[in-house]
């Protein structure tokens, strides 16, 4: 059965799997062999330096309360995930440049190249799951993949918390 030729109760039972195979994806990709594998913080750091950089490349400043917004987590807790970070240099706290009173904060240089070193680590793990299929399929499946993450990116960001 191609896609085009689904019928109504075979592309409402796939899309209903949609939900359960991003979370399968998102755990088991985690578990595929690859160069300098994650440690325990590293999945919370990629979350918080992608944020971050996310933020910057749009021009936004990022605070702690946007950081918190963005993760649906208690800034309490996204103050130990940024504090982490900063502890670590891959983050650094700045005053805001649009007020001040608020501090910011940003990517540092080893921020930016632990996000390499992430970005590499998601690549291996594509090419390792996707190492069996046919060459058409890895790279309309890799193009679509960035095609959703470029129309998730354009969803509105969370409001803005004063801190």
């Amino acid at each position: 059965m191609t896609i085009e030729n689904a019928s109504e109760q075979q592309e409402r039972d796939l899309m209903a799997d949609v939900g359960g195979a991003f979370a399968r994806m998102r755990r088991r990709t985690m578990q595929a062999p690859v160069d300098q594998p994650s440690g325990r913080k590293d999945l919370t750091r990629n979350l918080v330096l992608n944020l971050v950089e996310e933020a910057q490349s749009a021009g936004r400043e990022m605070t702690v309360g946007n950081l918190a917004d963005a993760l649906l987590v208690d800034p309490s807790v996204a103050s130990r995930m940024a504090t982490d970070c900063i502890t670590h240099g891959y983050l650094v706290r700045a005053a805001s440049q649009q007020d001040g009173r608020r501090t910011v904060i940003q990517l540092t240089d080893e921020g930016s190249a632990l996000l390499g070193h992430f970005r590499n680590q998601h690549r291996q793990a594509f090419e390792y799951v996707t190492r069996d299929w046919p060459r058409a399929e890895r790279l309309e499946f890799a193009r679509l993949l960035i095609k959703y993450a470029e129309d998730s990116a354009r969803l509105p960001a969370p409001a803005e918390s004063t801190d």
